[in-house]
Parts: C-alpha cells; structure tokens; sequence
C-alpha cells in the first residue's frame, strides 16, 4: 500500500466504536412501527390539502396575515393554522403562575398570556371574515417541551364533514424564526404568511448580521412564502409576474388558482430588458394567458413593461393587492452575489408580495 493510500485510509477509517453501536442498534419495535405508520398517514393525508401557515406576533401587521389566510384559504379543502411562537419560559415569568395552573387555564383560553390573546383575537377575525367554526368537533393537545414547563399547545377545531380544520398553535423555540421553520418541518405547509418586518437588511448585510424573523424565514422558507404590509388592505387584485420559464409558468398557475378561489381580478403582467425583446414578453403573457384560460380562470387584464424587472414589477404592481413572483431557484450563496429579482420584490414593494416556490 503506497504512503498516501496509507494515510487516506487512517483520515477516512470508520470509527470501530460506531461500527459497534451501529451493530448493536436494535430494529424498531412493533409499537414503534404503528407509531412511524401512523405519522406517515397523517402527513399523507396533510399533502392532499392545501394549508396555509399565517405568523403572528399580536402587531397590526401580523393580524392582516390572519385576514389573507382566512381570504385564500375559504374553500373547504383548506386547512388554516396560526401559530404564536414564544420564547422558553416567558409564559411563566410574565404571568408569574404555578405550571399546573397556568397550563389547565391555557387550553381553557381563560387567561390573557402572551400569544393566547393574539391567538383569540386571530380566531375571532376568521370568524368575521366568514369562517364559522363554533359548531366543529373541538379538540385540544399538549406536547412537552425540554426546558419549558408548558410546552407547545394547540387547539383544534375541525368540520367532521368537509375535513376542513382550523388550529391555533402556541408553540415554544429559541427564537421566532427557528419556531416559525420549525413548525414547517411538522406540517409540511403549502403557504406561510407572515406580517412585514419594519426592517429589512439587503442580502449581503444580512449574511454578515442577524436578521430578522420575517427576513430569515422569508429566505429559508422551502415552501411559498406570502409577505403582507398594511397598504395591501385597500388594494383589489392579483399582479402576477412571469418571464416565459417553466418555473415561472408553474407560479402563474399555482398563484391563479389562489386568486381565482378567492375571488380577486388577475393581471398577467411581463418585463422586457429592452426594447428588442418586448416580442417576448409579450409572447410569454398570452402563453400564461392561454393556459389559464385551459384551466377556466379569466385574465381581467395583461401588461408588459421594459427595463430593469425588479425596479417595473414594483413600480406597475404597486397599485395592487399582491405582487406574485416566482422563485428563480437560486441558493442563499446565490442570491447573496448574483441578487434574485424576487427577493429584491419581496423586500422593496409597497403592496403585499407572494414568492412562489
């Protein structure tokens, strides 16, 4: 065996001592089996609805994130959860009550902790917005948290004929945004929503300081992530961007179907760089407006613009109720030295900014 064969061996040799445990690991048990089935049924189950994930943190921002979820997620195969997360211990430090106590009176919704209140006041808002969901089979669940003697709760309110569920979720994490990332992995989820921060950091800052939760969940997200700000409240409408690509035509359906479900105008609308390409965009906003027409959704109106796409997208969206752009696929390492038009949306647009994934 030659030296460096020799010495690439001693670096990458195995551990015995994990060989060893890897031998003595026992197989799963017969209860253990039934438990891993039936967690793989429920998330079955879960893939064939569309549920959307609405952030609240009790702002007024956070609460328009309720009002949308209730606006998109009305048909019956929507499943709606809002989700309060806390930090370890603060129920108790702030309320200053024994565990027990504290623990019986959280899932009765019988005292004003924080998150509990917002979670009330987010239930009474999808009732107003015509979600009535008082005569539903009600249930609630506790699950133990290391470190924190009341745990993550929730309570869950579900339509025993549609299957429709809406749950409110008080959950405990470290901070917000691993919570709120955390939570995903549970579900899995189709939509977040979440209020705008009152700060954003570009992408290169970002990599350097601690950002936001609504910044890094917005960057991490797997799944679509719908970002509201309080000037979409008055605004009607989808503004739904597409470049001609197949990821971008994958958006506009997805994002047509929201709209269409819930009842808002589709603009179809397309940038071109220059001059010489208006051909294009133009071509790429009649192929989106010919599929949606396969599919029985009504374009009311389509646009094309030329210059730089973030800087028009922003500019010709903003009179809109959401700004929908599609993911270009790029990594955070990506986006941090090329930028991604999406994000550049997301974080600069003054209406409501869905980026589809």
């Amino acid at each position: 065996m030659s030296f460096l064969a020799r010495v690439r061996q001693r670096l990458f040799r195995k551990d015995p001592a994990a060989d060893r445990r890897s031998k003595a690991r026992r197989p799963p048990s017969h209860h253990e089996k039934a438990v891993q089935r039936e967690i793989d049924e429920v998330r079955r189950q879960r893939r064939q609805r569309f549920r959307i994930l609405a952030c609240i943190d009790g702002s007024d921002e956070s609460l328009e994130t309720v009002r949308l979820a209730a606006r998109l997620g009305k048909p019956d195969e929507c499943d709606i959860i809002l989700l309060y997360v806390r930090p370890l211990e603060h129920g108790l430090a702030s309320g200053g009550l024994q565990v027990r106590v504290a623990r019986q009176n959280m899932l009765e919704w019988g005292i004003e902790q924080p998150g509990i209140r917002d979670l009330r006041q987010g239930l009474e808002i999808l009732k107003a917005e015509g979600i009535a969901y008082e005569d539903w089979k009600f249930t609630i669940a506790h699950t133990d948290v290391w470190g924190d003697p009341l745990g993550d709760n929730k309570v869950e309110y579900r339509n025993e004929t549609t299957g429709k569920s809406i749950v409110l979720k008080l959950k405990t994490a470290p901070d917000a945004a691993s919570g709120i990332l955390d939570q995903y992995e549970l579900g899995p989820y189709n939509l977040m929503i979440l209020g705008e921060p009152s700060r954003w950091r570009n992408e290169f800052s970002s990599f350097f300081f601690t950002t936001g939760v609504v910044q890094k969940v917005a960057m991490l997200a797997p799944c679509s992530v719908l970002v509201t700000r309080k000037a979409g409240q008055s605004k009607s409408g989808f503004f739904i961007c597409t470049d001609g690509t197949a990821r971008s035509t994958e958006a506009v359906k997805r994002a047509a179907v929201l709209a269409h479900s819930s009842g808002a105008p589709i603009t179809i609308f397309a940038v071109a760089p220059s001059l010489k390409s208006r051909a294009a965009a133009r071509e790429a906003v009649d192929n989106a407006r010919a599929i949606l027409k396969g599919m029985q959704i009504k374009v009311a109106r389509t646009k094309i613009a030329v210059g730089e796409p973030g800087e028009q997208i922003m500019r010709h969206g903003a009179g809109h109720q959401i700004i929908v752009v599609s993911d270009e696929g790029r990594t955070r390492w990506q986006r941090i030295f090329k930028g991604s038009t999406a994000y550049e949306v997301v974080r600069g647009a003054k209406t409501s900014v869905l980026d589809v994934r």
